[in-house]
């Protein structure tokens, strides 16, 4: 890691040499703390706080793509936040993420990002889903990505809404209320859904021009190189067909587990 990072440090002086740092710093990207920003609400903004929660069976797609984007985002402070502080097991039982702070610790933030997976340990866990409406109370936008639509919901906060979800399980959105509209992302109010995987860093580029300007969030998809030149034309069920969704399932869920 540290050979990385000394050789992401070398590139990024040798671009500011060669002039391209000078454009970075003209979209502000590099301003000072000071610089005055402004929010999706028209008012001056903070620096927006934005909390991530982690959990056992997360799809690490789902948070560590919106993360790339928001951490960028000039002034952001981002909280990976769980039932309990250490290590959560993925989706799939082989990569590891993070939790530094626990529910207790965090009463607040500007920004909620609730990401998809294995769900339903989080929709049955009452302590988790009091959480999120306590703080969906006071966020400035509250966000799902995939599944994590349906904890959303679960805690009530889709009634009467359009929202998007992960294709496979778009019906479900009807038990809460929710419309499914199938669109990568789908802003009502102050509630971001985001679509499938993916989809989160489509969702998250939208919402750092919320957080802080469009130019901000055009530099940042350059940043990410968010360029998507897929070699397929399958990445939604209409395009895919039924035999390509059966497949797609059955990779996603090996074994019906």
């Amino acid at each position: 890691m540290f050979t990385v990072d000394v050789n992401r440090r070398t590139v990024l002086r040798a671009a500011a040499a060669g002039g391209v740092g000078a454009g970075l710093a003209a979209t502000g990207v590099a301003a000072p703390a000071g610089a005055d920003r402004r929010t999706g609400t028209g008012g001056p903004a903070r620096r927006p706080r934005i909390a991530i929660l982690l959990f056992d069976g997360v799809t690490p797609i789902d948070a560590i793509g919106p993360y790339e984007v928001l951490c960028r985002v000039p002034g952001a402070s981002v909280l990976t936040v769980g039932k309990r502080t250490g290590p959560v097991r993925s989706d799939n039982g082989v990569l590891t993420l993070g939790v530094d702070h626990t529910l207790r610790e965090v009463r607040w933030a500007d920004v909620l990002l609730v990401p998809g997976g294995n769900v339903r340990g989080v929709q049955a866990d009452p302590a988790m889903i009091e959480w999120i409406q306590q703080l969906h109370r006071r966020t400035t936008w509250t966000v799902s990505v995939c599944t994590g639509a349906l904890v959303l919901g679960t805690a009530g906060l889709l009634r009467g809404l359009r929202a998007t979800t992960y294709w496979g399980v778009q019906a479900q959105l009807a038990q809460f209320g929710a419309t499914y509209v199938p669109h990568r992302f789908v802003e009502t109010g102050r509630i971001i859904t985001a679509a499938g995987m993916s989809a989160g860093i489509d969702m998250a580029l939208h919402l750092a021009a919320k957080l802080a300007d469009d130019q901000i969030a055009q530099a940042l998809q350059l940043t990410v190189e968010y360029d998507p030149q897929p070699p397929f034309d399958t990445g939604s069920p209409d395009k895919a067909g039924p035999e390509l969704q059966r497949l797609a399932l059955e990779l996603l869920n090996p074994g019906g587990r």
